[in-house]
């Protein structure tokens, strides 16, 4: 039911971008504001910005549940580590365990690279994805506070998943 495909096509990279303009707003205008939602989604997730991300090394993908988009995947290779960047999924469909079949398609895909560990970011205030990283074995591993630009920052964890 649930399939995890390479983004590669302009219309594939349109899809990232309409998905993260619903998602980003439901979720995260409560803990971070519009303004820095809009912010964030114009600098970090429009089209432009993706493809950007993409030839700097960073793998999207589309996560289908039958057959439908309704959600997504960026990582990154960093030394024996793979960095997730993101994963969202459509608040519509969790519950239905389309994210963990996500996570161990990233978790399959890190071990094909090589890499020793995964690593994220979440935002300090971002409880439930929080302790669902904690569910699946990831460690808080230190508090970041990173300047984005324009008055903005960051207010992560960094939590890591060794195997």
């Amino acid at each position: 039911m649930t399939h995890v495909l390479k983004a590669t096509s302009e219309c594939d990279i349109a899809t990232v971008e309409r998905l993260a303009q619903i998602i980003w707003r439901h979720h995260y205008e409560p803990i971070i504001g519009t303004n820095q939602v809009e912010y964030m989604l114009d600098k970090f997730q429009s089209s432009e910005a993706i493809l950007s991300q993409i030839k700097a090394g960073y793998e999207y993908y589309l996560i289908q549940y039958k057959a439908e988009a309704v959600g997504y995947i960026s990582i990154k290779k960093d030394d024996d580590a793979l960095f997730l960047s993101k994963i969202y999924v459509l608040s519509d469909f969790r519950g239905k365990k389309i994210g963990a079949s996500a996570m161990q398609f990233i978790t399959d895909r890190a071990i094909s690279l090589g890499c020793k560990s995964i690593r994220l970011t979440v935002n300090k205030y971002n409880t439930n994805s929080i302790a669902a990283y904690h569910k699946l074995g990831f460690k808080t591993i230190e508090a970041l506070v990173i300047d984005i630009g324009n008055g903005y920052i960051m207010d992560d964890y960094k939590m890591e998943l060794t195997f």
